[in-house]
């Protein structure tokens, strides 16, 4: 069977894409190196639980060499969509992290860690930041509405039957929406998931300052507001934008 050269460029594009997925950003500790099987029987219990159950926090193997990971997907993103991420952080973690007890990886849809030493419960606010390089053209306006929606959907994540999950709207004008999402690890009480969010969003004058998007990579919470959707449901008129505007990143 002949088939069109048009089809089969998009079908290996299609699999160059879907195979090479690249983290938002990633943190690796070269200082401590634990066992590479017990990471490899780590990741084994990690990516079907995270499948399963959209988070998990579990550990593996015994006293010196035990190590301990948690992995969670975006509360928004379908089963499907989270499956997709964690595998991918499980693969691309070993390679950009290979054999380090203390690992890191942050995607849009997921997040997964692992160390030596037990993190559960505790805030962690070491990370990064991505931030539009472009400024809005209303700074006072933007600022403004951007504070309320943070605090409002805030609010929102740290109220158990939330699951660490806030997301909201705002219009900014007629023609402008300001689209936020917050989301601690489900491992953290509802005040150290309060304390994450407030030290995310306060440094905001620090690495976001006016800027039209911002993304905040801590390792027990993740903030993200653009001027584009990002989450889900989208509405009738809405589509996601993979490509609105250039990013940079700097590491807390």
């Amino acid at each position: 069977m002949n088939l069109p050269s048009s089809f089969l460029v998009l079908f290996f594009l299609f699999i160059f894409t879907a195979e090479s997925a690249d983290p938002a950003f990633s943190s690796c500790n070269g200082g401590t190196i634990a066992e590479p099987a017990n990471i490899d029987n780590l990741l084994d219990k990690l990516v079907p639980g995270t499948i399963q159950n959209g988070f998990i926090a579990t550990s593996y193997g015994e006293g010196k060499d035990q190590i301990f990971g948690l992995a969670q997907c975006r509360g928004d993103v379908s089963k499907n969509d989270c499956s997709s991420c964690i595998q991918d952080a499980a693969t691309n973690i070993r390679k950009l992290c290979p054999n380090q007890a203390d690992a890191r990886i942050w995607y849009d849809y997921c997040f997964l860690r692992y160390d030596n030493v037990k993190f559960f419960g505790q805030a962690d606010t070491s990370g990064g930041y991505l931030y539009n390089i472009q400024n809005v053209t209303d700074p006072d306006v933007f600022n403004k509405k951007l504070a309320a929606l943070m605090n409002q959907i805030s609010s929102e994540a740290v109220k158990p039957a939330n699951k660490g999950l806030g997301k909201g709207k705002s219009d900014i004008s007629e023609f402008l929406r300001l689209y936020a999402l917050v989301q601690c690890t489900r491992d953290l009480s509802e005040r150290s998931c309060g304390q994450c969010l407030a030290t995310a969003i306060g440094n905001f004058p620090n690495f976001c300052n006016n800027k039209r998007g911002c993304r905040v990579l801590y390792s027990s919470c993740y903030v993200r507001y653009e001027l584009y959707p990002f989450f889900f449901p989208l509405e009738a008129q809405e589509s996601l934008d993979h490509s609105s505007g250039n990013y940079k990143s700097v590491k807390t």
